[in-house]
């Protein structure tokens, strides 16, 4: 089963909802919920798309990586935090210097600086995929590194090094990873880009072994995607056309128009094609789900410039294109901080949409939206950053703005407070960490103390509201302060 997490389907560990009828609404600065009036129907019975669950337990895990990390003295060399969820949560620490992992902390091999899950042995444990784009391999000076670290009964223990097949066609090899299905076949595949030197991608087929073998090995080259210098910045994956194959989402730069480019690539029996590729609006980040419960995912696309596409709004846009039996454009959705029921309004330099994630907060069985705006500035405060909540309509029709919620470092509920330069939001990641049915919401925020970073967990709780007790720092989880280490600049996809 593919490890994109946005389908409104039935996960490996199915997780029943609180059965009460919600409507989300802004109280105090907390979520709140409406009662449900007697003889109302209740809600459908709620299940968490998939989420990473690295030791096995049903309760999903989460991956944060601080990729500037300083390991051993060696600036930069990167780490990668996994919280492994359930009623007592627990954080472990992993680098190039730990035991099983191949190779060693090296300065600038920015260890974690992206990152994907699938269980890829098939042997009933998620597996975690860690990028390290700048390793140096051999003689090749940041030709980079994917390494695999596999999951068990006692979480993740030992790893693979997954041999670069084109060493010398590219640099910061696993600058962008993502896992999928794309050819149908029950088998976690995974895409693997490259940072530099081409914007061809390296597709691994399922069966990957703790020897480095894998099912198969093919490249898929995006149209328009094709500069020496550029490779694709972003990969993501889901169904968007249905036919039980996810497709792979490739957001890179076209060099034909010096432009930014989002493509659509279908799967088929034979893995990524690029036979009716399209062409999807601009912006950096993309998420896909189905948001609208058709049964075709829809790919969300943050674009974070100033003035959007269309040079109407400032400060971000978020476009869920919806999917249909031919792909992409079933219609769009345009959100921003000025649309009806969105809290603020857009700014320049908010950066709407920098980072987005899709999950069940309410645990209503659909799809809800967080929308990171990590260069917001709040009450005179520079760049502390916040997150907007998004809820799928409760008639399942998709996304509504009614009800929009804003959260900061000063909303009731949310550890710390906003200062300068904290960007709150760096990154955002739903996952039902306590297993009970409703999707908690992580926020990274990698500005906070001068660069350290800090992760804030918000609990969805029965009662509407989204609580978290404590924040997460690099001191809580055995992360040198050395440096700007950027902890919460990436969670695990």
């Amino acid at each position: 089963m593919a490890k994109h997490r946005r389908t409104a389907a039935p996960s490996r560990h199915s997780r029943l909802a609180a059965a009460t009828a919600t409507a989300a609404a802004l109280t105090g600065g907390l979520l709140g919920l409406s009662a449900t009036t007697a003889g109302a129907a209740e809600p459908p019975a709620a299940t968490q798309p998939d989420e990473a669950d690295f030791n096995g337990d049903g309760a999903p895990d989460l991956a944060t990586s601080a990729p500037l990390a300083n390991v051993g003295g060696q600036d930069k060399a990167g780490q990668v935090t996994v919280t492994y969820g359930g009623a007592e949560r627990h954080h472990v620490t992993y680098s190039q210097n730990s035991p099983g992992v191949p190779g060693s902390a090296e300065q600038s091999d920015r260890f974690g600086g992206d990152t994907a899950y699938g269980d890829f042995d098939r042997d009933g444990y998620d597996d975690l995929v860690v990028g390290a784009g700048g390793e140096d391999v051999g003689s090749d000076v940041d030709g980079g590194t994917v390494q695999v670290l596999w999951g068990s009964k006692n979480g993740l223990s030992g790893g693979t090094t997954l041999k670069d097949p084109r060493p010398t066609k590219h640099d910061l090899f696993g600058g962008p990873v993502q896992a999928g299905d794309f050819d149908g076949d029950g088998k976690d595949d995974l895409a693997i880009g490259s940072g530099s030197g081409a914007a061809t991608i390296d597709l691994f087929k399922g069966g990957i072994t703790r020897t480095g073998a894998t099912g198969g090995h093919y490249t898929v080259l995006p149209p328009i995607m094709s500069g020496p210098d550029d490779g694709p910045f972003n990969l993501h994956s889901g169904d968007v056309n249905g036919d039980g194959k996810d497709d792979l989402i490739v957001n890179g730069f076209s060099t034909g128009d010096g432009y930014n480019a989002n493509l659509w690539l279908p799967g088929s029996a034979n893995g990524v094609t690029t036979s009716g590729v399209q062409r999807l609006p601009g912006g950096h980040i993309t998420d896909v789900g189905d948001t609208d419960s058709d049964g075709h995912e829809d790919i969300v696309i943050g674009l974070t410039w100033d003035d959007g596409i269309d040079g109407a709004h400032k400060g971000g846009t978020v476009h869920v294109v919806k999917g249909n039996d031919n792909g992409p454009y079933g219609s769009t959705q345009v959100i921003t901080q000025d649309t009806e029921g969105v809290p603020g309004g857009g700014e320049q330099g908010d950066a709407f949409g920098a980072e987005l994630d899709l999950g069940d907060i309410n645990g209503d069985g659909h799809l809800d939206l967080a929308v990171s705006t990590p260069g917001e500035d709040l009450e005179g405060v520079t760049d502390a950053g916040s997150v907007t909540v998004v809820y799928g309509a409760a008639d399942g029709s998709g996304l509504s703005t009614a009800g929009s919620v804003l959260l900061s470092q000063d909303t009731p509920g949310v550890p710390n407070s906003n200062e300068k330069n904290d960007y709150f939001g760096s990154d955002v990641h739903i996952d039902d960490l306590n297993d009970d049915g409703r999707g908690d919401i992580a926020i990274g925020a990698y500005g906070e103390n001068a660069g350290n970073g800090a992760v804030y967990v918000l609990d969805s709780l029965a009662n509407g509201t989204l609580s978290g007790s404590t924040g997460v720092y690099t001191s809580t989880v055995g992360i040198s302060g050395t440096g700007t280490p950027r902890f919460g600049a990436n969670f695990a996809d």
